[in-house]
C-alpha cells in the first residue's frame, strides 16, 4: 500500500488513531511509577548548578583580566543563528525570560529556539504544499491551495512560542499548587533558626514530592546566594523565573528583610495563608466554571441516550402492534 492509497484509506486511519489513544492510555497509567525517577535526575541536574556558577564567576574574573573568553565547539543550530545574526534580529529579554520561566536554561535552549523559529515556517510551509499538490489538493485551485501553504507558514513562526508557553503553563501550576506548603515549611526551617540558604536547601529537599519545579528553583536559589555577590540578585532571578506574582511577594519581602532587618516569620506567614486563598479562589473558579461546560457535551451525550432508553420500549410496543 502506498502512502497515498494509505492516507485516503479510512480503515488504515482509523488503526492509526486507536493505535496513539491506546499508547497515551498507557502513558498516563505508567507515567506516575516513574515520577521518582525524574525528580532523582532533575535533582542531580540541579545540583551541578553550584560548580557552574562558581565556573562562571572564574570565568567572568579571567575575562576581566584578559578581555577574551574561550568559546566551546559549535554545534549546527548555533552555527545558522550566528551566521544569520538571529540574536540581534529575534533575541530580546523578554524571550529570555520566557526561556528561564518555561526551565530552559543556558546558551543552547536560546540557540534552538532562533533556529525553530527560523526553520519552522519553511516546514510547515512545505510540508503543507507538498501534501495538497502531490496528495489531495482538496478541489481547491492552485492560488488557494497557496494561500493555506502561506497561513501554515505563518502558524510555523508562532509554534516554538506556543511550544514555551505551554511548558510555562504547566510549571506555574505545578509550582503554584506547592508553593503555600513550601512557605509554610520555610516559615518553619527560619522559626527553628535556620539561615535562609539552609531554609531553601532544605524546602528544596522536602517539597520534590508535590512540585519538581519548585524544588528546582529553590535549589538554584540556594546556589545563587552562596556565589552571586549581591544576594538581592537570587531573590529578583527567583521571581524572574517563575513568574508568580506569590513568589514574587515573597522575594520582596526577602529583600526587604535583607535591607532593613525585618522579621522574616510574619511575613512568610502571612504570604503563605494569601497564597492558600489564591489557590482556593482558582479551584472554586473552576467549580463554578464546570456547569456551562458540561452543558454542551450533556445535551449531544447524555440526553439522547437518556430518551432512547425512556421512549424505545414505547417505540417497540406501538412497532409490534
Amino acid at each position: 500500500m502506498s502512502i497515498t492509497e494509505f492516507i485516503h484509506n479510512p480503515e488504515a486511519l482509523m488503526f492509526v488513531f486507536l493505535s496513539v489513544c491506546s499508547f497515551a492510555a498507557i502513558y498516563m497509567f505508567t507515567v506516575p511509577f516513574f515520577s521518582g525517577q525524574k525528580l532523582t535526575g532533575r535533582m542531580k541536574y540541579v545540583a551541578t548548578e553550584r560548580d557552574k556558577l562558581r565556573q562562571e564567576r572564574l570565568r567572568e574574573l579571567s575575562a576581566g583580566s584578559s578581555g577574551t573568553l574561550r568559546t566551546d565547539t559549535r554545534g549546527l543550530m548555533r552555527n545558522v543563528v550566528e551566521k544569520l545574526n538571529l540574536q540581534s534580529l529575534l533575541s530580546t529579554s523578554e524571550m529570555k525570560e520566557k526561556l528561564k520561566m518555561a526551565g530552559l536554561r543556558g546558551p543552547k535552549p536560546q540557540f534552538a529556539f532562533l533556529f525553530f523559529s527560523l526553520v519552522m515556517p519553511f516546514i510547515m510551509f512545505f510540508l503543507v504544499l507538498a501534501y495538497l499538490f502531490f496528495v489531495n489538493d482538496m478541489g481547491k485551485p492552485v492560488p488557494v491551495r497557496i494561500i493555506f501553504a502561506l497561513i501554515a507558514g505563518a502558524i510555523g513562526f508562532y509554534m516554538p512560542n506556543i511550544f514555551v508557553k505551554n511548558l510555562i503553563d504547566k510549571r506555574q501550576q505545578s509550582m503554584q499548587r506547592a508553593f503555600p506548603d513550601s512557605l509554610d515549611l520555610m516559615l518553619i526551617c527560619v522559626q527553628s533558626g535556620m539561615s535562609i540558604e539552609a531554609a531553601f536547601g532544605k524546602v528544596a529537599s522536602e517539597i520534590g514530592r508535590g512540585s519538581i519545579e519548585l524544588a528546582e528553583e529553590y535549589t538554584l536559589t540556594t546556589a545563587e546566594l552562596s556565589y552571586l555577590p549581591q544576594r538581592h540578585q537570587a531573590y529578583e532571578n527567583l521571581a524572574i523565573r517563575t513568574g508568580l506574582k506569590s513568589v514574587k511577594a515573597v522575594t520582596t519581602s526577602l529583600m526587604q528583610a535583607e535591607r532593613y532587618g525585618t522579621p522574616v516569620g510574619t511575613a512568610l506567614r502571612v504570604l503563605a495563608q494569601e497564597s492558600r486563598d489564591e489557590r482556593m479562589a482558582a479551584a472554586e473558579k473552576k467549580a463554578a466554571a464546570l456547569p456551562p461546560k458540561l452543558t454542551v457535551p450533556m445535551i449531544v451525550f447524555f440526553l439522547p441516550v437518556l430518551f432512547l432508553v425512556i421512549l424505545g420500549p414505547a417505540g417497540i410496543q406501538i412497532s409490534n402492534m
